[in-house]
């Protein structure tokens, strides 16, 4: 209990320090750049509309509403992609300062999440812009969204944490979890619907080993279909989420004292 609490303390003694990094990484982000944080809105909308031209029209996919349907997913799986791709590299890319100067180390890490989580919350405009153009019906189960996207942004905390120490030992992996994230894209109902073209084993690798299906499925559920989650999407998510952040934050807490040695 000592422990917690002074873990506690720490992280708002730093608190400060958090909001710089989280506002520096998305000044650097939207440097230079004509449109700014605006491109966080038209980002999402120009890649919705080019794979909806894809999938919905070339492909043939029979989908209701397919922009809706795309973005609902879409935009949960870049944040998850963009978030733990940072994180993975924070530590190594803080070296010098780490080197020099006491700083907790798990917030560099921390504010990578962070200020991915701000930017996605920036392009939630789109959904929206999507939503009135289609003229997609704004349900009251909309109001659980923010319950979706705290789930998330403590799973990816916690995969965030477990990528970050062990990048600082393997430098390559970050070249297999580029690989890892394709597979992972392609291994989730984002694109398509998860029917009965798809056999039986799949659904079950999907709906039982796939994270990111709870998330998914969540948001369409409460933005595209209008209903409450299930009680084993629910749950399962918020489970899923807690479990990833003990294990990272486990694994990050235990090597922490060796990335000196490292970076």
């Amino acid at each position: 209990m000592d422990l917690l609490r002074y873990r506690i303390r720490t992280f708002f003694k730093y608190k400060d320090l958090i909001k710089e990094l989280v506002a520096r990484d998305l000044r650097l982000k939207y440097r230079r750049s004509f449109l700014g944080y605006v491109w966080s809105i038209l980002n999402p909308l120009l890649t919705m509309v080019v794979l909806s031209i894809v999938f919905s029209h070339l492909l043939g996919k029979k989908i209701e509403n397919y922009p809706v349907y795309l973005l609902s997913g879409r935009m949960l799986y870049d944040f998850m992609k963009n978030s733990t791709n940072n994180a993975m590299r924070s530590v190594v890319v803080n070296a010098p300062l780490l080197r020099k100067v006491y700083v907790p180390k798990y917030i560099f890490t921390f504010s990578k999440v962070t200020s991915c989580m701000v930017d996605m919350v920036l392009s939630l405009v789109a959904l929206i812009i999507v939503m009135i153009a289609t003229g997609t019906e704004f349900h009251v189960t909309i109001l659980l969204l923010p319950l979706v996207i705290l789930q998330l942004y403590i799973f990816c905390c916690g995969l965030g944490f477990f990528l970050a120490q062990l990048n600082v030992f393997f430098r390559d992996i970050q070249y297999i979890y580029s690989v890892v994230l394709t597979a992972w894209m392609y291994c989730t109902p984002i694109i398509y619907k998860l029917d009965e073209r798809f056999p039986r084993w799949f659904h079950i690798a999907v709906k039982g080993f796939n994270p990111m299906y709870y998330y998914i499925s969540q948001s369409r559920d409460i933005i595209y279909y209008g209903n409450w989650p299930g009680p084993r999407i629910f749950w399962g998510g918020w489970l899923i989420a807690f479990l990833a952040l003990a294990i990272g934050v486990w694994s990050f807490q235990r090597s922490k004292d060796k990335f000196v040695l490292y970076i």
